[in-house]
């Protein structure tokens, strides 16, 4: 009788690694798939690089960009200023940043403003903390940057974290600082407006009781900021952009008038705060936000205009994205795989 449920066991074993292996030897053939697009659409890319000089910028990649990362060096003692610091110098440092590969970059350099008096209000608004946090794709991201020992002190001699980077390059982050991890925020289950290339959020217009929208109404905060195509879409592990993810999460439904007093006018529709272009502030509803305006030290980037780059670049561009996010997802469904087939197998032979 045992000799049959050893027959039996061994039979179902046998067909769960069957099932696994076909399931491994689909993904290996879809992935292989995906490479020759994958490497199709660089190459497409490539001439046109080739024929047209260097890449796009289709934002605008102003001076500003590199004042707003000189900025953000100045700031002493910050983690994002250490993340700047070693990005500019990891190469010639001889500098390990694993640790940083999930990393996104620092709020105030992951979007452009096209008018530099809003990019002082929304800067000034979000405050200097947010602007200066560390943004990650995932939680796995959010722990490499941090070691604890057993008693849970940060260990600053690991030079597999940013405290052991700083001490390894004679700086120091004093204090706390904000990490962001996008797979956690809260995200916009909106459509977006159609056909439009910056993806902007279709968020109905605030409307008074009598069903008009405010005087002086602009737009919203978080459709306002210019974002690069890479991050548009497939930076999450879901698939989504920037804008739907981390600006909503950090401008929600913030309005924009064009002045103090037309946004004071609208208070009755302002649910997640309004900035007006003459300096008026509203948190949220009912926190106010008075006096003089403060000098930002750290601010969006200007966008430099409009792009002369075709239409047809940037939907090869949003392709190539989409397979490459693609690709990541079929490699992590072979690595399960995989490790299901060693449990399985490691069970048949504890089991004999």
């Amino acid at each position: 009788m045992s000799n049959l449920n050893h027959q039996d066991n061994f039979c179902s074993v046998e067909n769960i690694n069957k099932r696994h292996e076909g399931s491994l030897k689909f993904l290996t053939t879809q992935a292989n798939i995906l490479d020759e697009t994958i490497l199709d659409l660089q190459v497409s890319l490539g001439k046109y690089h080739s024929s047209n000089g260097a890449g796009t910028s289709e934002t605008g990649t102003s001076c500003t960009e590199e004042e707003t990362r000189e900025n953000i060096l100045k700031i002493e003692n910050s983690a994002a200023g250490l993340l700047c610091w070693l990005n500019s110098h990891h190469a010639t440092q001889g500098l390990d940043l694993g640790f940083t590969k999930d990393v996104l970059g620092i709020v105030a350099t992951l979007a452009r403003v096209e008018d530099d008096n809003l990019s002082r209000l929304m800067s000034e608004y979000l405050g200097m903390e947010t602007m200066l946090a560390i943004v990650c794709r995932t939680y796995e991201g959010v722990k490499a940057l941090e070691k604890y020992d057993e008693e849970g002190n940060i260990k600053s001699d690991s030079k597999t974290c940013l405290h052991g980077a700083e001490s390894s390059v004679g700086k120091k982050i004093n204090g706390r600082f904000l990490v962001i991890c996008l797979e956690d925020l809260r995200q916009y289950a909106g459509d977006f407006v159609a056909d439009d290339p910056q993806k902007k959020l279709d968020i109905q217009k605030p409307k008074l009781p009598n069903g008009n929208c405010p005087d002086g109404f602009i737009d919203y905060a978080v459709n306002l900021v210019n974002l690069e195509s890479r991050n548009l879409s497939f930076v999450t592990t879901n698939g989504q952009g920037l804008r739907e993810t981390l600006f909503y999460c950090l401008l929600s439904r913030l309005q924009i008038y064009k002045t103090r007093a037309e946004m004071l006018q609208a208070f009755s529709c302002i649910t997640d705060g309004a900035l007006s272009l003459d300096g008026g502030m509203i948190k949220k509803s009912g926190a106010f936000a008075l006096g003089s305006r403060k000098d930002v030290e750290v601010k969006f980037p200007l966008a430099s205009g409009k792009t002369d780059v075709p239409a047809e670049y940037f939907e090869c561009e949003d392709r190539l994205r989409k397979m490459k996010w693609e690709r990541a997802n079929i490699a992590a469904d072979m690595r399960r795989v995989q490790e299901l087939m060693n449990y399985t197998k490691a069970n048949c032979i504890g089991q004999e």
